[in-house]
């Protein structure tokens, strides 16, 4: 059986949805029969590359909130992290453009290391005073994943490699009728939108198991 997980390294409750997934699928008898695939989602492709804007500052704008609310917003995400065992700062994380992340993570799929990039950079967004919109720490990210670092360098000169990959993710999600990540699709036939308790993950994949061969 195979899940595919649509999600930006930008957005909050995909760090946290895929915690909470992979709780729900170490609960689930037939964990070891399902292929879990991971997707790209731009949650902002307009941003540019790296605003320099804080996450609070484009909250707060983007929401027509004042920065105090922006904040509270930011520690309600993060306490739902942390008590998935996450790291999450709240304060003096940026905001950028996830494009050149995505094509790099496209690398890491084709060489099998996307799991290690991925966890990597959530951990760098999320948890760590670490820009994942520098491209020197997207270098560095990929070479800690297990990549060839002029490889990385390479992809990340090139605007054209990977990118067809990102795009055919998002059309895709478009043609599934994803608005927003974390978007889960089960054997492309049942859909869960966000970071849902790790319980509603095991009773979804089970749903999934006992209906395979049926018409949904």
């Amino acid at each position: 059986m195979r899940v595919e997980i649509w999600s930006d390294i930008a957005c909050p409750w995909c760090y946290i949805g895929k915690a909470r997934f992979e709780q729900g699928l170490a609960a689930f008898p037939h964990r070891d029969e399902v292929e879990v695939v991971h997707r790209s989602f731009e949650l902002d492709p307009k941003a540019a590359p790296a605003s320099g804007e804080t996450v609070v500052d484009m909250l707060a704008a983007k929401y027509g909130r004042t920065r105090e609310e922006a904040a509270a917003m930011e520690e309600n995400v993060a306490s739902n992290a942390r008590s998935e065992g996450l790291g999450y700062l709240t304060e003096g994380r940026d905001h950028g453009n996830t494009f050149d992340i995505h094509r790099l993570l496209h690398l890491a799929k084709a060489r099998g290391r996307h799991s290690e990039l991925l966890d990597l950079a959530y951990r760098a967004n999320f948890a760590e005073e670490r820009s994942v919109y520098a491209p020197g720490t997207l270098v560095a990210l990929g070479v800690e994943a297990g990549l060839d670092e002029e490889e990385v360098r390479g992809v990340l000169a090139d605007p054209s490699a990977y990118a067809d990959d990102v795009r055919a993710d998002e059309r895709e999600a478009a043609r599934l009728g994803a608005g927003g990540v974390p978007f889960f699709v089960l054997d492309r036939r049942y859909g869960v939108s966000g970071g849902q308790p790790a319980e509603l993950f095991t009773q979804a994949l089970q749903q999934a198991w006992e209906t395979r061969g049926a018409t949904v």
